[in-house]
């Protein structure tokens, strides 16, 4: 496992868990239910931290995608035989947790 990847697993876990962290917009299971979260896309100001937390959001998705395709330009001189090593990486990966 290179340098790279191990900073795209750790952006990638960011990024979900800012993700996580956004408040949502409509009024929840109630809302969905009976049809009271159509404002969806009202106009509504992020204010304080709500704002932060989408902009870090924002920001480490960038991140995600700038290495996904440096990742991807990288491993284009890699042969076709190295399937076996991934999967290996990610099984000890997998043991960590």
């Amino acid at each position: 496992m290179k340098w790279y990847d191990i900073i795209f697993i750790v952006i990638a876990l960011i990024v979900i868990v800012l993700s996580l962290l956004q408040g949502g917009k409509s009024e929840g299971a109630s809302g969905a239910i009976t049809g009271g979260g159509l404002n969806v896309f009202a106009k509504t100001k992020e204010r304080g931290s709500e704002k932060v937390i989408s902009w870090l959001t924002f920001g480490c998705a960038v991140i995600f995608l700038f290495l996904a395709l440096l990742i991807m330009v990288l491993g284009q001189g890699k042969t076709g035989g190295d399937e076996t090593e991934s999967v290996e990486a990610i099984a000890r990966l997998f043991k960590l947790f």
